[in-house]
């Protein structure tokens, strides 16, 4: 067999097997009706010819088989997780895939899944494994690569010239349309991924707040814990309107609910260095993020704040990589665990931590498991099993849309629990600081309305699901504080909000963009 044909036969089977998505999601937009038809046989034409253009740019004698071997097993899982949770793979998600914790993947396997990596994926990769090539001269195999390209070149131009029109809305008004294709867009997608990530050199951190500085000393001490959620849309909380009760201990607190907070991103690798970052959301990327110090830092360079962060989850995702790091997601250091170890855990020792620094300004940020899915119904204990049935199962598109409520609720449920001995612990220093509570989810989730699961769309596309988030203050006897929860607001706020919490002066503070007043 050639070069040629065998690239031919694996892009018609990615074609016709790993493309159910794009075929799916482009049927709903153009229906199979009059012109539509003709229109919908030229996509998978193009899509087919490129796809043989892209292999045959890529192949050599030494390169043919490890690229479509790879393509196709990486193609396998791609169609799965779009498949089923209807998720884009674009340089985010991978980011996101990269930064996940082994016991988080663990959560994303299951047997549908070995189903698509096997059929899909092994033993077509086995098939090209086992079949011979056959290679002529290198004058030969350049001949045959020319003639491929020029075929697949002017075999594109004439369709896209052919249906110029229907192109011209295809590639402009239904721009996510092409995000869902496979393996295209994740190729492209660890392309800009890697142009995102890879610096020519070392990483030189800019430094930023150098000239912060603590004003009104002769006030109490001030003691903030900053609590991280995850994956808590705002929707489905109770003092949100949320036809549940599922807030039923912080309704008790005197606390102040933040009902119009949207988040930086839609994962948890985005957004949570967004949110600590003096970027405002349309200004933000990775390689910024990454370059440049955060909230952290500037309070830091004050000398008179203590920062301890406590992780639950993943990691900080590069926050906290300058101050203090815990690592609670296992039994090393987190006495409260199960079947996993939980956000309650992070408490355990808070009492010690601050009395060891009386008289000092403190901030405690505590990274939770919270809502993380698909596995929501381990995000919780037996007590907060409230709402029944639940889903058991990290294939949420078996479930029905009751039982995948029921078992987000519960986890929500349990996160209210969590903030409320927040609340508790700080209460017991009252007198002694001015204490705080701040919480904000770093991102929403998606639980099955038009087929999304989970989170992690671009942000354009995002259902509000996914970007206004669950947030919470709560100000202690000593503090007059006061933030007008019927604005709105976002991550954007979180670096200025922080720093004006513990009277800091500095340049990079913007008094505007301060949720306290």
């Amino acid at each position: 067999m050639t070069q040629t044909r065998l690239i031919t036969i694996v892009a018609l089977f990615l074609i016709l097997f790993t493309n159910y998505s794009f075929f799916t999601n482009v049927l709903n937009v153009y229906h199979f009706e009059g012109m539509n038809i003709l229109y919908l046989f030229s996509v998978v034409i193009l899509l087919f010819t490129f796809m043989i253009l892209l292999f045959t740019l890529l192949s050599s004698r030494y390169t043919t088989k490890p690229i479509l071997i790879l393509i196709l097993l990486v193609s396998a899982s791609t169609a799965y997780f779009m498949d089923s949770y209807h998720v884009v793979i674009d340089s985010d998600m991978i980011r996101n895939t990269i930064q996940t914790d082994i016991d988080e993947s663990s959560d994303l396997l299951s047997f549908k899944l070995l189903g698509y990596l096997l059929f899909l994926g092994i033993l077509p990769a086995y098939f090209i494994y086992k079949t011979p090539i056959e290679y002529g001269s290198i004058k030969v195999e350049l001949k045959r690569k020319m003639k491929t390209i020029l075929i697949s070149l002017l075999l594109m131009i004439v369709i896209l010239f052919s249906f110029s029109k229907f192109y011209t809305s295809f590639f402009r008004e239904h721009k996510p349309l092409r995000y869902y294709t496979n393996p295209t867009y994740w190729i492209y997608s660890i392309g800009d991924y890697i142009a995102k990530t890879l610096n020519s050199g070392e990483i030189i951190v800019k430094p930023i707040g150098l000239d912060a500085k603590v004003i009104n000393r002769n006030e109490k001490p001030k003691l903030v814990i900053m609590v991280v959620g995850e994956a808590a849309r705002a929707d489905h909380f109770s003092l949100n309107g949320y036809k549940r009760e599922t807030n039923p201990l912080l309704k008790k607190e005197d606390i102040i609910n933040l009902p119009h907070v949207s988040s930086c991103g839609t994962s948890t690798a985005h957004s949570v260095p967004c949110m600590f970052s003096i970027f405002d959301r349309d200004d933000y990327s990775y390689k910024k993020g990454i370059s440049t110090e955060n909230v952290l830092d500037v309070l830091q360079h004050t000398n008179n704040i203590d920062i301890l962060w406590r992780d639950n989850n993943s990691d900080s995702k590069g926050v906290a990589l300058r101050v203090p790091f815990e690592d609670y997601k296992t039994p090393k250091l987190n006495t409260i665990c199960d079947e996993e170890c939980r956000d309650e855990g992070m408490l355990v020792g808070l009492d010690d931590y601050i009395e060891k620094r009386k008289g000092k300004d403190i901030l405690i940020v505590l990274h939770q498991m919270g809502n993380h899915g698909p596995a929501y119904n381990k995000r919780y204990t037996k007590e907060f099993k409230q709402f029944t049935p639940v889903c058991e199962t990290n294939q949420l598109e078996e479930c029905s849309q009751e039982s995948i409520n029921n078992a987000y609720d519960n986890a929500l449920l349990h996160t209210d629990h969590f903030l409320s001995e927040v609340i508790q612990l700080l209460k017991k220093y009252n007198t002694s600081y001015q204490t705080t509570m701040m919480y904000m989810s770093d991102h929403g989730e998606s639980l099955g309305e038009h087929g999304l699961y989970l989170h992690g769309l671009p942000y354009f596309m995002a259902p509000d699901a996914q970007t206004h988030v669950g947030a919470i203050a709560w100000f202690g006897q000593n503090n007059k504080n006061k933030i007008d929860p019927t604005k709105e607001y976002s991550h954007d706020n979180l670096f200025h909000t922080l720093l004006g919490l513990f009277n800091v002066e500095t340049k990079v503070y913007d008094q505007k963009m301060d949720m306290i007043k």
